[in-house]
């Protein structure tokens, strides 16, 4: 079996959920940027994840930039979107993908400790997509980090009747404050502050939760 199954398999099951203890709980509000759309030939050259309790109230942050080893891949439409360049990701200081994932590990550590955390982004699949092939590269799994469900921020705007998918269409029917959109100045910590604000706005806007079982209320929705 290899090292990221092996790891992805005995990675702990939180024995809670959030409905039960939900002041023990983080989310890990995430952003990447990357060479292209195609997880496991484009790489992601940054990620910022903004560690926060589950009303979207900031603990920390991170920002890391990445350089890929097939820079050669990335393509135009990513370049002027994020900017990439390999001289200027060197002078930058940009990690290797092991040292990245090794950053993620112990900012995980520092920040949450055995506490469970919660994956989100805002198109999810694509974030934790590039997230776990940063970490099989590496012979590890994101699950070790994370719990296996993953949130979707515009699924939740979309219970709610937004029918916006993108991020700045969305923030501005929220009246948030949006990301630059400039490549220099567009990262993935941009992103992920973004991402929480808008998270903080639909916590606002109605996303509140249902009585949890056994407080005395009923669960039935005919008599709620």
């Amino acid at each position: 079996m290899p090292d990221c199954s092996r790891a992805a398999e005995e990675a702990p099951t939180p024995r809670t959920a959030p409905v039960v203890n939900p002041e023990n709980w983080l989310l890990a509000i995430v952003d990447v940027e990357t060479t292209g759309l195609v997880p496991g030939y484009h790489e992601m050259i940054d990620l910022g994840l903004v560690m926060t309790d589950l009303d979207g109230r900031v603990v920390d942050s991170l920002f890391i930039r990445v350089q890929p080893e097939h820079p050669e891949r990335t393509s135009e439409g990513a370049r002027r979107v994020n900017g990439f360049d390999v001289e200027k990701w060197r002078r930058l200081q940009a990690l290797n993908s092991r040292a990245a994932a090794d950053s993620v590990v112990t900012f995980h550590r520092r920040v949450a400790g055995t506490r469970p955390v919660l994956l989100v982004a805002f198109n999810s699949q694509f974030d934790a997509a590039f997230l776990d092939h940063l970490f099989r590269a590496n012979g590890s799994s994101w699950r070790t980090l994370y719990h296996y469900f993953v949130l979707d921020i515009p699924s939740m705007a979309w219970a709610l009747g937004y029918r916006d998918l993108a991020n700045g269409a969305l923030a501005r029917r929220l009246g948030v404050t949006d990301e630059p959109r400039v490549a220099d100045e567009h990262t993935g910590i941009t992103g992920a502050m973004l991402n929480v604000r808008i998270y903080q706005a639909l916590r606002a806007r109605g996303m509140n939760p249902l009585p949890a079982p056994g407080d005395g209320a009923s669960m039935d929705p005919l008599e709620l």
